[in-house]
């Protein structure tokens, strides 16, 4: 399959802005600021209008249609976006968004490291995980940088989001192969160019200073992906072994961390400058 893009060896992130997640998944999957929320808002406009139509089609044409036709299915009021939105973006770049537990997925069931990206959703959430120079990252927008993946934990890391409810979706396609960085910064606020080495030593950094899970909404399960960092540190152990340790890294610390994110919440002085709604 195609590597992505190298961007001379950069890594583009975004942190979270509001409930822009769908947005910084987007860009971060094609590895450059190329869709703003506005970009978004006017797609889900333009496939709210389409389904609008269908209403009216499949009501004989009258004037008609369900009360509730005139709410928006693809974008919340607070900024959160549907799949099909993210959908209709990554087509304008020839990708295709693939659930990841459609027949046509299975060998990246199988084996995700022959693959070049995924989207994972849960609730209002989305972020991408994704292979830049053969090198897996998680980027996360409620991460301060990428935090990397190592090829051996990817497949158990997917594993346990699925277990633990989220929806994933594989990206196919033909990949931008380069975003210039300094035409390109300009066009939002949120993004920024790290190299792996600048990515490592924030995350290390990051996991060093903060006791707190990186998330920060009470609605959310236990998180999985705080756990990455600690799976890379296994990365000597069997399959097996790893699998059954992070399952008990979970299950031991679900209260503790649900107190931490109720706590958070509450305004309890998380040093995290992430939106508490994601």
């Amino acid at each position: 399959m195609e590597e992505g893009p190298s961007n001379g060896g950069m890594l583009y992130h975004e942190v979270q802005e509001s409930k822009l997640c769908a947005v910084h998944c987007v860009n971060t999957v094609l590895q450059g600021p190329f869709f703003s929320e506005f970009d978004l808002a006017a797609l889900a406009s333009d496939l709210d209008r389409k389904e609008r139509q269908m209403l009216l089609e499949g009501h004989g044409g009258g004037d008609t249609v369900p009360i509730d036709s005139e709410e928006s299915h693809n974008v919340s009021m607070d900024g959160d976006f549907s799949i099909q939105v993210l959908e209709k973006a990554l087509e304008v770049w020839d990708l295709q968004v693939i659930p990841l537990n459609c027949p046509v997925a299975e060998p990246a069931q199988i084996d995700p490291q022959l693959e070049n990206a995924f989207i994972c959703h849960l609730q209002d959430h989305w972020f991408c995980i994704r292979k830049v120079d053969t090198e897996w990252y998680n980027f996360d927008s409620l991460y301060a940088a990428p935090e990397h993946l190592s090829k051996f934990y990817l497949s158990a890391y997917l594993d346990t989001l699925k277990g633990f409810g989220w929806s994933i979706f594989l990206v196919r396609g033909n990949f931008p192969k380069e975003c210039p960085i300094s035409s390109s910064e300009a066009l939002n606020g949120f993004g920024q160019w790290l190299s792996p080495e600048d990515a490592q030593r924030i995350t290390k950094s990051c996991n060093s200073t903060q006791a707190t899970p990186h998330r920060t909404n009470p609605q959310q399960p236990s998180d999985p992906t705080q756990f990455a960092g600690e799976a890379e540190r296994l990365s000597d152990m069997e399959e097996k072994d790893l699998n059954a340790a992070i399952a008990a890294s979970l299950l031991d610390s679900a209260s503790v961390a649900a107190g931490l994110l109720n706590s958070a919440a509450a305004g309890s002085g998380s040093q995290v400058p992430q939106d508490s709604n994601q």
